[in-house]
């Protein structure tokens, strides 16, 4: 048996780790990743050691492209193809119709809303995406609220099978140790970390009226935005237009987010769909708690009040009162013991172990079926 994992190759966000994270528990020499774009994630996957073939090509649909990789595939007796984003599923699509292989695709979020904001364009992209997923053999949806929505979109439901992420809870903090006085905040004050793409999608308005509540009620509060995205200029121009700028702070994207867990005092998500959020699990890897809406496989993870705050997706209200009761459980000095419990949780369930595992598991059962 031999896999190509296919992506486009500009994942930077929770794609990207889910994609390196499995590929570093497979099989080197059975299982290659295949990009389309040098980016980072094609840059990690190198410095890992991950057998890394970069399928370049100069436009997002490209026939050359399709006859290169029809090339590999034959020459290197590939008979799974696997792949992560609408770019590849559509080549995927294609290549179908060429090449015999089993194909499975993992859904990493909601189709109907990758291409949120776009308008009519960006329902044509979620609507070619979904016709070419109605042709491969295997789906993984990252939770059971994806499941439901592929089924809504006309996808077999024999065809899905769920299988929640993982990280290594055995990973070593190798970066560098911060303090809130190294970004300019005094040591008591309240610091909330937001690990996200700056997409409609992940709510971060929601995230800012929510917090100029809670700085209403508390100004010894502060506010991390971490990453980068189509949103950052209208983002930092409506956090001026609220006067929160004192307080909320864009990082952009960076390499040390581990490390800004490590600093933190809560994590917070307000995404208004995901599919089971790997900066929580990474969060909860370093006994950070976190405050996140009730979406995807959230409540698998946040199972009651002892291990986090689940909130209504897109209420700043709830959002609000649930920052409130976190800078309370902080000043009374009841956050670590609520890290201890979350980690603990976690790293008994969400292993990358057992996801890469059950990710073996689902191409064993389909080799199995004629």
């Amino acid at each position: 048996m031999k896999v190509l994992h296919l992506n486009a190759g500009n994942e930077t966000g929770g794609g990207m780790h889910h994609i390196l994270g499995l590929m570093k528990r497979l099989d080197k020499e059975q299982f290659i990743l295949g990009v389309m774009e040098k980016g980072e994630l094609f840059q990690r996957a190198k410095a890992a050691g991950i057998n890394t073939i970069h399928f370049g090509c100069s436009n997002k649909l490209s026939i050359p492209l399709v006859r290169k990789l029809k090339v590999f595939m034959m020459n290197e007796n590939i008979s799974f193809l696997h792949t992560h984003g609408p770019r590849a599923n559509v080549y995927a699509s294609i290549l179908k119709k060429l090449v015999p292989f089993r194909w499975v695709v993992t859904v990493h979020s909601n189709p109907l809303l990758d291409f949120m904001g776009k308008g009519i364009y960006g329902k044509l992209l979620s609507n070619i995406n979904i016709r070419a997923m109605k042709q491969a053999d295997k789906l993984i949806a990252i939770s059971d609220p994806f499941k439901t929505c592929l089924i809504e979109s006309g996808i077999l439901e024999e065809k899905i099978t769920t299988e929640l992420n993982g990280i290594d809870f055995k990973q070593k903090h190798h970066g560098p140790v911060y303090a809130k006085g190294d970004f300019g905040i005094p040591e008591n004050d309240f610091l909330i970390l937001m690990v996200a793409r700056l997409d409609p999608v992940k709510g971060h308005a929601v995230a800012f009226k929510a917090f100029a509540q809670l700085l209403a009620a508390c100004n010894t509060c502060h506010l991390f935005v971490v990453g980068d995205g189509s949103l950052f200029d209208r983002l930092k121009k409506d956090v001026v237009g609220q006067g929160l700028e004192k307080n909320i702070h864009f990082l952009g994207h960076r390499n040390d987010i581990d490390s800004l867990y490590r600093m933190a005092d809560i994590t917070l998500l307000t995404s208004l769909s995901e599919s089971f959020p790997l900066v929580l699990l990474e969060s909860a890897r370093v006994q950070t708690p976190i405050i996140a809406t009730d979406v995807g496989g959230v409540s698998q993870l946040i199972t009651d009040k002892s291990l986090g705050w689940k909130v209504r997706p897109g209420d700043a209200s709830e959002v609000a009162l649930a920052l409130k009761e976190a800078f309370n459980f902080y000043r009374k000095g009841m956050l670590p013991l609520m890290g201890e419990k979350l980690h603990s949780h976690a790293s008994s369930k969400f292993t990358l172990e057992k996801f890469a595992e059950n990710v073996y598991n689902v191409y064993l059962g389909m080799k199995n079926v004629n």
